[in-house]
């Protein structure tokens, strides 16, 4: 009886390739004019996060209510005024900030091409996938796979990125170049 042919297919132990992450790895598929940033933000996160680490993004979940007191009186920036101590009602920040939860992230900002807005490097960015990127509107835009918060402005069939820092040049779109528009930032949480 002849030798039986090498077995093939299937789990064999051993096989495969090195687990190059430490943990189960999953195949996606992404359209190939990501492979680009995704390949640097891997390159700059291939050590395993830290527990307890910020994540480059994380998606809005829909928080239990939270709502706290809202004090009827404004604090003067000047000079001190009496306290006044009666409660306006409750003020629940989720409901304030997040408009449409299935369809927000947020994402941390780096650099200081926005500081004319008051966005500053390490801020936390709320952003609206839900809301039309319109002119005027401060947005997360994919650039040739590169991410960038610009201030999208549309002018006579010219579509650019503008920063809000003198320091830093627009861009400006051209035929020949890819532009995702990830969504609309509606907010700034920054800490002091």
């Amino acid at each position: 009886m002849p030798d039986a042919p090498p077995r093939r297919g299937g789990k064999r132990p051993g096989a495969g390739r090195p687990a190059k992450f430490g943990e189960p790895t999953r195949a996606i598929r992404v359209p190939q004019r990501w492979l680009p940033a995704i390949e640097r933000w891997l390159a700059a996160h291939e050590h395993p996060p830290v527990p307890d680490s910020e994540p480059w993004h994380r998606p809005a979940v829909v928080p239990p209510p939270l709502p706290l007191p809202l004090y009827t009186a404004y604090v003067p920036a000047g000079f001190p005024s009496p306290a006044d101590d009666d409660v306006e009602g409750r003020l629940d920040l989720n409901q304030h900030l997040i408009r449409h939860p299935a369809a927000t992230f947020f994402v941390r900002a780096s650099g200081e091409s926005m500081l004319g807005v008051g966005i500053h490097p390490g801020d936390l960015l709320v952003v609206d996938r839900a809301l039309e990127p319109a002119h005027g509107k401060v947005v997360i835009a994919v650039v040739n796979g590169e991410l960038t918060v610009k201030r999208l402005c549309i002018r006579e069939g010219q579509v650019r990125l503008l920063a809000e820092n003198e320091r830093y040049a627009p861009i400006v779109l051209s035929g020949d170049m890819d532009l995702q528009i990830w969504g609309v930032v509606t907010n700034v949480i920054h800490p002091l």
